[in-house]
């Protein structure tokens, strides 16, 4: 889902304008976040396309990667609870649910009980939900690839270090606005 319902970024000069109504916003970080926000939309949206071509939205593709040992060459990884994997997601434990409920359904993964505490549910790839993420792989990279095919190796790196550097800052920050929301005189 698009984060900017934006298709074309203000022009710098509108933003300045804006800016004079509203001190508080600073018109280049303005700008360098609409653009953020604009580069991620599209990318996401490749993205999403290619799996959908695959028969996949993005929720369940990133359960399956969840469920693959990266280490040992995209092989089926140990069993995670959905409460690991709403974490490793970042979405509640209701989402995680569905999706897997979902993905159950088309036979990718299963659940079942955890040997130590039979109250926890672990899930589980399966073999058809391993081969489908393999098969997956090749096209999901050459689109990776041809996305950040405009920039060279080392404006990738820069922009890899830039990124960090946002969330780490953004770690630091307080969530809640610093001041009361006023309108424009």
């Amino acid at each position: 889902m698009p984060h900017l319902a934006l298709k074309d970024i203000p022009r710098y000069e509108r933003i300045l304008e804006v800016a004079r109504l509203f001190p508080a916003l600073d018109p280049s970080a303005c700008e360098a976040y609409l653009h953020l926000l604009r580069a991620a939309d599209v990318a996401h949206e490749l993205t999403k396309t290619n799996l959908v071509h695959h028969g996949m939205l993005p929720g369940r593709f990133t359960v399956l990667m969840m469920l693959v040992d990266k280490e040992r060459g995209f092989m089926p990884g140990p069993p995670r609870t959905p409460a690991e994997l709403a974490r490793l997601a970042g979405v509640t434990r209701a989402t995680i649910t569905g999706l897997v409920d979902t993905l159950e359904g088309d036979g990718w993964v299963r659940r079942e009980p955890d040997a130590e505490d039979r109250r926890m549910m672990l899930v589980r790839l399966t073999p058809t939900g391993h081969q489908a993420v393999i098969e997956m792989l090749p096209a999901h990279f050459r689109q990776i690839a041809s996305i950040m095919g405009a920039l060279s190796e080392p404006e990738r790196k820069t922009l890899v270090h830039l990124l960090d550097k946002m969330v780490d800052h953004a770690a630091g920050l307080d969530p809640v606005p610093v001041a009361p929301r006023t309108a424009p005189s």
